[in-house]
């Protein structure tokens, strides 16, 4: 297997402490493997994200360091794509579509739904304008956090959920490319939790699969833009 990992809902508008940056930093350098290279599902209107001055300037970051730069949603906050009227939901993919394109200098050809919520109208207006979905396989669970910023089951989730896909993996009924199959781990990189322990959460899906006798490839997270596309 090979681990391609997504991020969802930023980049950060935040100046002090960012974490975006800080997510993209131990990507480029950590003791695991160095040049790491993930999509980011990215909002880029939210105020938080990057419809901010320092927002637009970390898409600018993300793409030059060779990330996939994908669709999020491009409404002023996290709104979901079933709840808009279609002239909303038209509007906001073409804002989004533009948005990103003006960053990538193409289109951009995959879209996260906000909350995963989607639904066969949402679905078909994504591939009407070029766009198929992608959600995942593995999931940190950091998206939503109320009262706290902080895990206590980080090991034992993605273990569970890798787990759970094991006898898929053996049986050869997931998807194999260029001889390994593509894990999609997902995380978010408004979090500062996640950003703070990144280096962790590289660390653990490493372990997971040795646990669960599971060889990685390896390199085994991509690290080249085309072979992630």
């Amino acid at each position: 297997i090979r681990f391609l990992l997504t991020f969802d809902d930023g980049p950060s508008s935040a100046l002090n402490d960012n974490p975006s940056e800080k997510i993209l930093d131990v990507l480029q350098h950590n003791p695991y493997q160095d040049n790491i290279k993930a999509i980011f599902f990215t909002q880029t209107r939210a105020q938080g994200a990057g419809g901010s001055e320092h927002g637009k300037e970390l898409l600018q970051r993300i793409h030059q360091t060779g990330h996939e730069l994908a669709f999020h949603t491009a409404t002023p906050n996290h709104a979901n794509h079933r709840f808009l009227s279609p002239e909303e939901l038209q509007s906001s993919l073409e804002q989004g579509i533009n948005d990103l394109k003006m960053v990538r200098s193409t289109k951009p050809i995959l879209v996260r739904p906000p909350f995963w919520s989607y639904d066969q109208r949402t679905l078909d207006v994504y591939q009407q304008h070029g766009l198929q979905m992608l959600l995942t396989d593995l999931s940190a669970n950091d998206g939503v956090i109320y009262f706290f910023n902080f895990s206590l089951t980080k090991r034992r989730n993605m273990r569970k959920m890798l787990s759970a896909l094991r006898p898929q993996w053996q049986n050869g009924k997931l998807p194999s490319i260029d001889g390994a199959t593509p894990i999609v781990v997902t995380f978010h990189d408004i979090n500062r939790y996640t950003a703070n322990h990144m280096e962790e959460y590289l660390e653990i899906l490493l372990d997971v699969a040795r646990e669960l006798e599971i060889p990685t490839t390896p390199l085994p997270f991509y690290d080249d833009t085309e072979e992630l596309r």
